[in-house]
């Protein structure tokens, strides 16, 4: 029985046990595992999500040994292990708030219009256009028996949370429910606001940033924005918009950050969880929804990951990673060596900023 367990072949990302190593080879080629997941920084352990890394370190059943050290060195935020309570400490006031000191809330929203800032300069140094842009929609029901559900207000915000545009948006069906008591909105808001073909073309204006939409391609080397949001599928189809998919970074589906492969965390726990503050606790302002977010989205984005030439399995020059053809060699490799070869299935924000 010992020299049965001795002989099992673990995997250096999941620690999976397999008999044979072809059985190892066959997991390693169709799990994915990369150094951009979430990973346990005691033992090592890749997870398919930060929730799941979570559970690993504080849920009900987790590795004894990594939540014995995370409860002394832990940071609940971002999962991270520091190397002493001093450096936790000083991790802590900052890790909410994506490495910049702020309020725990939004400011509010006290005028409606437009404001454009391409500079904006603070703490004695000045920063260049911002490359992401948050927005946020809030609905209220039109038509008859509110069989319409359309966007009353919206709101975008950059990366610096400077608010940049924010307007009630009009209806031409008559608002039956205006949702007051979480929106805040009246139905006279939407009848004095912009029309929807306005609010479409500043939208696009901010987005494409002169260059023309049929042209964007990447967020690498182009004007366009990075479109950052909470199930924008929703919102941009309230909006009547349609915006490349490989610009948009929607925090609803971003995979270390959904429940499940297949169901996403709501806005509301994802800011409490990550951010460490409470978001739509009474009237619900989309300016704050934006800011939440937009320090979501930079958190994921400022992670360190090791630097890859072709970090994605979809990439073309990573197809013969685990080709049938190299069965045999993969079998002599080490479970350490496979890990090395293997690629992530989904795009790491991460990557925005390479």
């Amino acid at each position: 029985m010992e020299f049965a367990e001795s002989t099992r072949k673990k995997c250096a990302a999941c620690f999976r046990q397999f008999n044979k190593m072809e059985h190892l080879v066959e997991h390693m080629r169709t799990s994915y595992h990369s150094v951009h997941e979430p990973a346990c920084a005691i033992c090592n352990k890749h997870c398919r999500s930060f929730e799941s890394l979570r559970e690993h370190l504080l849920g009900p059943l987790p590795k004894q040994e990594c939540k014995n050290l995370f409860k002394i060195l832990g940071c609940n935020f971002c999962l991270a292990i520091l190397e002493s309570p001093n450096a936790l400490r000083v991790h802590q006031h900052r890790c909410r708030f994506t490495g910049v000191t702020r309020g725990t809330t939004a400011e509010p929203s006290n005028n409606l219009g437009l404001r454009d800032r391409s500079t904006v300069v603070n703490n004695g140094f000045s920063r260049g256009p911002p490359q992401a842009l948050a927005l946020a929609c809030k609905m209220v029901d039109g038509g008859n028996y509110g069989s319409i559900y359309g966007c009353a207000r919206v709101c975008i915000v950059d990366e610096y949370e400077n608010r940049i545009f924010n307007a009630y948006v009009q209806h031409s069906n008559p608002v039956n429910n205006d949702r007051y008591e979480s929106s805040g909105i009246r139905a006279e808001c939407v009848r004095d606001g912009m029309t929807l073909k306005q609010v479409q073309r500043r939208i696009e204006e901010l987005l494409c940033n002169g260059e023309a939409m049929w042209k964007i391609r990447s967020p690498k080397g182009g004007k366009a924005k990075i479109l950052v949001g909470h199930d924008l599928h929703h919102h941009l189809q309230s909006l009547q918009i349609e915006y490349p998919p490989i610009m948009i970074r929607d925090i609803a589906k971003y995979p270390p950050l959904m429940k499940t492969s297949k169901l996403s965390n709501s806005l509301q726990y994802l800011t409490q969880t990550y951010l460490g503050y409470e978001i739509q606790t009474g009237i619900q302002d989309p300016y704050e929804d934006c800011v939440a977010m937009m320090r979501i989205y930079l958190r994921m984005r400022n992670q360190v990951h090791r630097r890859e030439d072709y970090p994605l399995a979809s990439d073309p020059r990573n197809r013969n990673n685990f080709a049938l053809s190299r069965q045999s060699e993969l079998e002599r490799m080490s479970p350490e060596a496979m890990l090395a070869i293997s690629r992530s299935d989904f795009y790491c924000w991460c990557l925005d900023c390479t």
